[in-house]
């Protein structure tokens, strides 16, 4: 057997176990973390005390509800818990599909740590923050150079507010025109990711989904079926989730443009298309990219993500604000943009994922950029290669060349063997691996998306293989290992349909705990 893999097929990988409670647990009353520093005098003659100052409606009643815990404790607490967890620079983070996880430069996370990036307040006057500002008009020119767009806005925090803010975006443009009740469809595709439709929704668009043709391609005939003076926009991925890559997208940016409508783009899947293509030339009039997947700052268990928006000239005027635009030898913030949808989030981006970004563009350059897409369709095309081969895998619509990740299908397997997708799924942490099936609809039958990116050598391919070349034999010869799974993790399998299907009695915060659930020994009983 394969070195490489040898470890986790004889099972010596174990996830950290410390049984660990949650922070609000560990209570101690009267233990102390860290003295807070009183204000000095000058603060205090400058503002008050801080307390009798404040208008009346702002004071507490009450003190919070923290948790009072020494040092030692806090760090063994924290440290626990980054054990018992899976993540990409503890494991081949290949599985999480259209995610796009990528190495991180350590040397950026020493950049957002210094004082000058961490103390940064959102509130400073323009003059104080002008190299943070200097920074963000820059990634907006390199991002202008990448997508062929004519400015950027950074302000939405992450992949579906950028969409919502695109859908906004169509909706002012229109209402300018006094077109708005006219225009009340958005066109998208159902493969192209659920939020794209989820925010049209929110504006108050009706949606018409286009289904693939037989080789997985956007049906191009549909959609000059749907197409009308109704018609208000198409957003569509490209890539698409499924990793095929549409080349003839730009006859179907036009036939939504012949008919008034605005293109947008979801380029949440551009790690295979960077250097190469652009959205311009596509016919896009708007796009974004997540600045937390395509360049290279952490997702961070949701946040704090950017979704970097960028417009054609003629739609700039609608963005939210403010931006950034340089006058003379100074850097300003510009929010008298004559139709601004309005701000999308209070403050303007994350700082910190924004030079983390910058920091990667800049180290690549534009051939390094390139090389970054090369590298990473030729990971996907090597994996595919090997994957499509392995007993019970098979990988719908067009056969061949896919671009930067596939979605797989294990449905063979689970005719045969009875095992699914989420066994699989749940099998793969016995190796130490990370595995993600698919966002809702599965219309791949028991889905599975793999991305390598350009981060994970031949080696770490090889190994995600063979994890899978393991798992498929364990499904037909001793399928119940892989029905049990997880065998070497800190829990068990979840009923899902007794919680997770259930808001009722989601818990996601401390005080919902407390007000839900009486002890926890109930909790434990109705597990």
């Amino acid at each position: 057997m394969d070195k490489i893999l040898r470890e986790n097929v004889n099972k010596d990988f174990h996830q950290a176990k410390w049984n660990e409670p949650i922070i609000f647990e560990l209570h101690q009353s009267g233990e102390v973390g860290v003295e807070v520093p009183q204000p000095s005098n000058e603060i205090v003659e400058a503002v008050g005390d801080g307390v009798s100052s404040l208008p009346q409606k702002m004071k507490r009643v009450n003190k919070p509800n923290l948790p009072e815990i020494g040092q030692a404790r806090v760090l063994r607490h924290y440290v626990r818990l980054s054990q018992e967890t899976l993540g990409s620079d503890f494991n081949v983070e290949i599985g999480q599909g259209t995610c796009t996880m990528k190495y991180i430069p350590k040397i950026n996370e020493l950049l957002i740590r210094n004082p000058k990036i961490m103390e940064l307040h959102p509130l400073q006057e323009g003059s104080t923050v002008q190299g943070m500002l200097e920074i963000i008009h820059n990634l907006d020119l390199a991002m202008r150079e990448i997508s062929g767009m004519d400015c950027f806005s950074f302000q939405p925090s992450g992949g579906t507010q950028a969409l919502f803010a695109m859908a906004s975006i169509v909706r002012k443009y229109f209402e300018v025109k006094g077109e708005a009740d006219q225009r009340n469809e958005i066109i998208t595709t159902i493969f192209s990711h659920p939020s794209q439709a989820a925010t049209a929704v929110v504006k108050g668009y009706k949606i018409i989904t286009i289904h693939p043709d037989k080789n997985g391609f956007p049906d191009i005939n549909k959609l000059k079926e749907v197409v009308s003076e109704r018609t208000a926009g198409f957003v569509v991925a490209n890539p698409e989730d499924t990793g095929i890559y549409n080349s003839k997208i730009k006859e179907f940016t036009k036939i939504v443009h012949d008919v008034g409508g605005i293109c947008y783009y979801d380029q949440a899947n551009a790690n295979g298309l960077l250097g190469i293509t652009r959205a311009r030339e596509a016919g896009f009039d708007m796009c974004f990219f997540n600045l937390h997947k395509t360049f290279a700052a952490p997702h961070m268990c949701g946040g704090p993500a950017t979704g970097a928006l960028g417009v054609t000239e003629e739609l700039k005027p609608y963005l939210p604000g403010p931006i950034v635009e340089k006058e003379g030898d100074q850097y300003v913030l510009n929010d008298q943009l004559e139709h601004s949808i309005g701000k999308v989030r209070l403050f303007h981006g994350v700082a910190q994922t924004i030079l983390r970004s910058y920091a990667w563009i800049r180290a690549l350059g534009t051939d390094g950029l390139k090389a970054v897409a090369e590298t990473a369709v030729l990971n996907n095309n090597y994996l595919y290669s090997k994957v499509s081969k392995i007993r019970g895998v098979s990988v719908p619509y067009i056969q061949g060349q896919r671009l930067e990740q596939v979605r797989y299908s294990w449905e063979q397997l689970e005719k045969e063997t009875g095992v699914t997708t989420e066994d699989v799924q749940r099998r793969m942490t016995d190796f130490g691996l990370h595995y993600w099936t698919s966002h809702h609809p599965y219309i791949v039958p028991q889905p599975f998306t793999l991305e390598p990116t350009e981060s994970y050598s031949k080696a770490d391919l090889d190994e995600y293989i063979q994890a899978l070349e393991q798992i498929s034999k364990e499904a037909y010869e001793t399928p119940e290992i892989v029905k049990a799974a997880p065998q070497n993790s800190t829990i068990h399998q979840l009923i899902e349909a007794d919680y997770l299907d259930e808001p009722s009695k989601w818990c996601i915060s401390w005080r919902v705990y407390l007000q839900k659930v009486k002890n926890k020994k109930e909790l434990i009983n109705n597990h």
